[in-house]
């Protein structure tokens, strides 16, 4: 069974995305195709978007699931008679918050994600720059401004998450690839012991990594199960040995990962919200 679901939003769309997806969630036995209409800002916009929502509706014969954060009450209006179930964000928290604050709200078109503090997009925009280029031990020269150094076999996850670290934390995470040559003598590489104190580790069930692997390098010696099998073993004898705390991550999303790697670890974000 699929069903059309809709993001409509005057700016990204990524907070209709972000609150539709968790919602959509909760039906993990309906498929959900999805589209996301952004930066509906104007009453030509809004009657497109309507349109579409509508030739969906009448070709699949189904009501497609709407979710708005548009901010503009005549575009809300509008949207509000398509042939859909919409579920209007803003008319469900805002309302409420100008009773309970007692003033109107701005009503202001694309503010989710505009950049109102120029300090923190530095932050944010540096932390990112600094994930990409201390990736997969490419560069280790810059460890020592590294707030995490996130470690790990082939395919664990580590890049992803050193991403959404700098992204939405604003933290400089680098990320170090363990490999056969440090699993041979169980030594951690001498410029991760320098920094041991800033390390975390991540692991994965070995079933789960020869799957993840063989999408890449299928029926390669990488990608069987005994390597991979032998890799975990191996890379948890580490974190044991050198007492770094680690993290299964097999069945987590990368936002799991990382906001359990911030309370592992007491790293106190340098963005909020």
């Amino acid at each position: 069974m699929t069903r059309a679901a809709f993001y409509v939003s005057d700016g990204t769309g990524i907070t209709a995305e972000t609150l539709g997806h968790s919602l959509l969630s909760q039906f993990s036995d309906i498929a959900f195709e999805q589209f996301t209409l952004p930066y509906i800002q104007s009453d030509d916009d809004t009657h497109e978007a309507v349109a579409q929502i509508n030739r969906t509706a009448a070709e699949r014969d189904q009501t497609p699931i709407v979710f708005s954060t548009l901010v503009d009450e005549s575009h809300r209006a509008i949207l509000s008679k398509c042939h859909g179930l919409v579920l209007d964000m803003f008319a469900a928290f805002l309302n409420p918050l100008e009773q309970e604050l007692g003033v109107r709200s701005s009503h202001t078109v694309g503010q989710s994600h505009a950049i109102r503090d120029a300090e923190a997009y530095r932050i944010r925009i540096g932390a990112v720059h600094f994930a990409l280029d201390n990736d997969d031990g490419a560069r280790t020269r810059y460890y020592d401004q590294a707030d995490v150094i996130l470690t790990g076999v082939s395919r664990s996850g580590k890049t992803p998450t050193s991403l959404y670290l700098a992204l939405q934390f604003g933290l400089y995470a680098a990320n170090y690839p363990l490999t056969e040559d440090d699993f041979d003598d169980l030594e951690l590489p001498d410029i991760l012991r320098e920094q041991r104190h800033k390390l975390f580790g991540l692991t994965i069930d070995a079933d789960r990594l020869a799957a993840t692997r063989s999408e890449r390098k299928a029926n390669s010696r990488y990608a069987s199960p005994r390597q991979c099998d032998m890799e975990i073993r191996a890379l948890e004898a580490i974190y044991n040995r050198y007492r770094i705390p680690y993290l299964n991550v097999t069945e987590l999303s990368i936002e799991e990962i990382s906001t359990r790697v911030l309370a592992k670890t007491g790293l106190q974000r340098r963005l909020q919200g």
